[in-house]
């Protein structure tokens, strides 16, 4: 039986995003595509957006589906969403992937994420991506996922979710990914949080910038499986 691999997309954006990487590695995986509460067609709950939040609906949808010995597979959010859960219930995750995910955050940063997360701005500016992210979230109101979003950032500005010792205590294996042209996560944040962890490894991706969809999913999945096959135990 194959071991079960879930896929966790970014903010404001859809499981759709990642169907390559889960594609070139589904003849290793049993897949999982999952999209957040407001994304990709899901009910927007009252709740507000947060990592918590999204942690404990990832949580549910893990023990509803009774996935054991799972590996996550998060872009951007969904890689820190992946380590939020593993963090606090550690129980539920076997082994971490992150692909391009932020993990510096504070009021400047929080400020310059949301600069653009602005319905009418966006409407403005980039009409085509906003009319994208109208279809995309359909029957959900976009407007509503992109607030949600930003106002979710500014929290996580104003206190990270994730602090070093939470790092410090996820002993998991845990890969993380950065594509070499990324201008959303620098190499110095994620570096960090790799010699936090106890159990990590950290790739880059040449040619690769932010948005999960330009990412060569035969590499990533390449990675991705060599990376599980180190973690083996080996028969002796």
């Amino acid at each position: 039986m194959k071991p079960h691999l879930l896929v966790l997309h970014g903010a404001i954006g859809t499981s759709y995003q990642l169907r390559a990487i889960a594609e070139a590695l589904s003849d290793h995986y049993t897949i999982h595509l999952y999209d957040f509460p407001g994304h990709g067609g899901q009910p927007i709950a009252d709740a507000p957006f947060s990592i918590p939040f999204f942690s404990a609906a990832v949580a549910d949808y893990i023990r509803t589906q009774q996935l054991e010995h799972l590996s996550i597979f998060g872009a951007s959010m969904g890689g820190y969403v992946a380590l939020h859960l593993a963090a606090t219930q550690p129980s539920l995750v076997d082994r971490v992937i992150t692909l391009g995910t932020k993990f510096h955050w504070d009021p400047v940063t929080a400020l310059k994420e949301t600069k653009m997360l602005q319905p009418a701005l966006m409407k403005e500016k980039v009409p085509a991506f906003a009319d994208s992210l109208e279809k995309m979230h359909a029957p959900a109101d976009w407007k509503i996922v992109v607030e949600k979003t930003a106002e979710m950032m500014m929290e996580m500005g104003a206190k990270n979710p994730l602090q070093a010792d939470d790092f410090k205590h996820i002993t998991i294996p845990v890969l993380l990914l950065l594509g070499d042209r990324d201008r959303m996560v620098s190499f110095e944040e994620t570096i960090q949080v790799y010699k936090l962890l106890p159990d990590a490894g950290f790739g880059v991706l040449p040619h690769t910038p932010h948005p999960a969809e330009l990412v060569n999913a035969q590499l990533v999945a390449a990675i991705v499986l060599n990376h599980q096959s180190s973690k083996k135990p080996i028969a002796g």
